[in-house]
């Protein structure tokens, strides 16, 4: 393709108002273009590695025998898109909306074509855009309302065959990413799930930029999301003795750093107690107070389908006590007490005494206070030891580009999507949902692979092969053996990118690196001698070629 005849509208300055980097190069190299906030044109370079990258897609997703279908985009609105769903009206006032989710209508079309058992399992997939009304979007593709994802799914008949059709995806899914040349992290993304339930995991691209946080093991390769990573009951290095509990006055004192100051005590020892209204009951949850509750894995642990932590007005109605010296000794009738598993380790802690303005010291669980049950609440912080035993857990920031989710019924049985099993019984689908963030996936790369200067592209998924450069068209020499070779490479089927434009060498070159095409071939001052400048985009190295020797020398780079 030559330069002049295409469209790479590239910039030198950066626009205002753009944070991410893969944003600002995305912009600057002539890859998109911001139509509206959140919404953006995707020019033809773009387009060329997005093609790329749905064409690996494609090859996996052919090799796990996942079919390809298209679901409409514009859909009857339903609860099940919430509010992120953007709706319109036809010219008879019947409602529709830009689909941001194809679970309920694909499982509304097996359900019409899927009565047995001996018809499934089946599996689905599409590649398309999907809207969602996000109210602020931001860096770029990362979040955006109009975005390209894959979406599959999968119906079954039993356990067993769901987790095996999620373990064929998450293989599927480390042979994408890794060759598309991703640095990422496979993490769970639910706990307490039986092994023959499937899993539910998330795929994170290692960047600095991205808004998902991970824990992992500094030396195992245990991973997972900061929302569902485990923590374990802490030991007592020794024997402690414990001493009576005692009454203390704490006037004007509310939260747990205005307690340990006035107290002169540790957040550690501090047992602070949360009310929170779980469905309907109003349940007692005590951790550390320097531990937060983590409230999904309250409603996982709790089997709720409502969680709130409850308001100032409803902690004075019930304790009779502001709710910073609220504590779990003689609890109002009824109440439930769970509690974090690190509490069972506290000896002679603090906590409120359910009276404003006081605290007991020295309290201790079971000998104070009861606890109905011990449970993995808190949010795991860096330095806690990882979960399977090895090392210790550290956080990194990623960008979230896939996940596995077990969806089980959850879809089928409020529907009714049934099919009847070997017994002659009716029964609901079991679901498994599947998602690649493909947008997503191109800022990905780029905040992986860019340097000062622009992209960096690795050579499977980059617009061209090959950019090919003329230092002066002008100049006779220069000009025939720019397009001798480009007319050669294009027989030994390389993408070229030629750039015959008049402009001046600076802006061939910087715009060169801007657009981030692996292996640039620069023809000047000595092609007289038929020699060729070559840079590597990767390393910045430069050698010089003679022209006979090119076909042979790409082709080693290019077949590595």
């Amino acid at each position: 393709m030559k330069q002049s005849r295409t469209f790479i509208p590239t910039m030198r300055q950066t626009p205002a108002d753009i944070d991410a980097t893969s944003h600002q190069l995305l912009v600057k190299a002539g890859y998109i273009r911001t139509n509206a906030s959140g919404v953006f044109t995707f020019l033809p370079l773009a387009q060329k590695v997005l093609r790329k990258i749905e064409n690996v897609i494609h090859e996996e997703m052919e090799k796990i025998e996942a079919a390809e279908a298209v679901m409409p985009i514009l859909q009857h609105p339903g609860e099940a898109f919430g509010d992120e769903a953007f709706t319109l009206h036809d010219h008879q006032g019947r409602g529709y909306a830009l689909c941001p989710s194809d679970a309920n209508s694909m499982t509304a079309l097996i359900q019409d074509h899927i009565a047995s058992y001996k018809q499934l399992p089946v599996t689905l997939y599409q590649i398309q855009k999907k809207f969602r009304d996000i109210q602020r979007p931001r860096f770029g593709l990362l979040q955006s309302r109009e975005f390209i994802s894959l979406d599959a799914y999968s119906f079954h008949a039993e356990h067993t065959s769901l987790h095996d059709m999620q373990e064929q995806f998450n293989q599927a899914y480390s042979n994408i990413f890794t060759r598309l040349g991703l640095n990422y992290r496979e993490v769970n993304a639910q706990i307490g799930m039986e092994a023959d339930m499937g899993r539910s995991l998330e795929f994170i691209a290692m960047s600095s930029i991205g808004d998902d946080i991970i824990a992992y093991s500094d030396s195992s390769s245990y991973a997972a999301s900061l929302d569902w990573a485990e923590t374990k009951p802490e030991e007592q290095t020794g024997e402690i003795r414990m001493m009576g509990m005692e009454k203390v006055a704490t006037p004007n004192v509310h939260t747990v750093s205005e307690v340990a100051d006035f107290l002169q005590v540790l957040p550690s020892q501090i047992i602070k107690t949360l009310l929170y209204t779980i469905d309907d009951e109003m349940v007692a949850v005590l951790c550390r107070g320097d531990h937060e509750i983590n409230e999904r894995k309250l409603k996982h642990y709790m089997k709720a389908m409502r969680v709130s932590l409850a308001t100032p007005d409803e902690v004075q109605h019930l304790f009779s006590a502001e709710a910073g010296s609220i504590g779990p000794i003689k609890l109002p009738v009824g109440v439930k007490v769970i509690a974090d598993l690190a509490v069972g380790s506290v000896v002679n802690g603090v906590c409120g005494a359910n009276e404003t303005g006081f605290h007991f010291m020295h309290a201790n669980p079971e000998r104070d206070f009861a606890v109905d049950s011990y449970l993995d609440l808190r949010f795991v912080q860096e330095g806690d030891p990882s979960p399977d035993g090895l090392g210790t857990i550290r956080f990194a920031k990623g960008i979230k580009i896939g996940s596995i989710s077990n969806k089980g019924t959850a879809i089928s049985q409020p529907a009714k999507a049934e099919f009847q099993n070997s017994e002659g019984e009716y029964q609901p689908y079991l679901l498994g949902t599947y998602h690649i963030g493909v947008s997503r996936l191109l800022a990905a790369l780029v905040e992986q692979f860019h340097d000062e200067n622009g992209i960096k592209w690795p050579k499977q998924l980059a617009p061209f092969d090959i950019h090919l450069l003329t230092v002066n068209d002008d100049d006779e020499t220069q000009h025939q053996l720019s397009e001798e070779l480009y007319y050669l490479l294009r027989t030994y089927r390389y993408e070229v990118l030629y750039d015959d434009r008049q402009e001046r060498p600076g802006v061939k070159f910087a715009d060169a690196d801007l657009i981030g095409v692996p292996i640039r071939l620069t023809v000047g001052k000595r092609a007289t001698d038929g020699i060729i400048e070559i840079k590597f985009r990767e390393t910045g190295e430069t050698v010089e070629w003679q022209k006979e020797e090119v076909t042979e020398k790409l082709q080693s780079f290019f077949h590595v």
